[in-house]
């Protein structure tokens, strides 16, 4: 996450461990614009790891990963940016000729019944590069498998206690709820609690 961090563009990065989840952590990158992710410098980090991440990443398992930009930002902390000790993302796949129309339904439905929740800190609707997201470097290379990439990840902040925030999600989020606003792509979501943020010093 240091390394990371460090990359010019970088504002900072956060780790959280899963609660509720396929995936066992979930590490979440911002970035000034969605340009850094696509330059020379985060490129360059990619295909030339440290000795101590290739080391690491050698190890992981069932990665997905998207490079997105951020479509839709529901902040209820009026006066600044909140942030939640729990955190769930949505992973939304559907195909591209199908994608814009998905997306208006998330905008228009599912983004504003979560946001008008108790308890919820942030809501936003992320889309991914889906050319940027599938670039095959030297750490994805050293795993041996290719990544997976969401398309779509909505991603919910909150302050509740984790049952209602659980309950909360699932209610949302279930099949048979997406189903009645035409939504039919594959999903999974998971459930994460905060372990650490690193921030990039000026």
């Amino acid at each position: 996450m240091p390394e990371r961090v460090s990359i010019p563009g970088f504002n900072c990065g956060r780790r959280f461990i899963a609660r509720q989840a396929d995936l066992q952590f979930f590490n979440l990158y911002e970035t000034e614009s969605p340009e850094v992710v696509r330059g020379s410098d985060y490129k360059s980090r990619l295909d030339n790891p440290t000795p101590r991440t290739l080391s690491a990443v050698r190890h992981f398992r069932n990665v997905a990963r998207s490079l997105c930009r951020v479509l839709v930002k529901h902040e209820v902390c009026e006066s600044g940016v909140g942030q939640g000790g729990l955190i769930a993302t949505f992973r939304y796949d559907i195909g591209e000729v199908e994608e814009a129309s998905h997306l208006d339904i998330f905008q228009k439905t599912i983004v504003p019944a979560i946001a008008g929740s108790k308890g919820i800190c942030s809501v936003r609707l992320l889309v991914a590069d889906r050319v940027a997201s599938g670039y095959v470097n030297a750490e994805q290379r050293a795993r041996g498998v290719a990544n997976l990439v969401p398309p779509i990840v909505l991603m919910v902040e909150g302050w509740a206690d984790e049952d209602n925030f659980s309950r909360l999600l699932k209610n949302n989020l279930a099949p048979q709820t997406l189903v009645q606003h035409g939504l039919t792509g594959s999903s999974t979501l998971g459930i994460y609690a905060h372990q650490l943020t690193i921030l990039r010093i000026p």
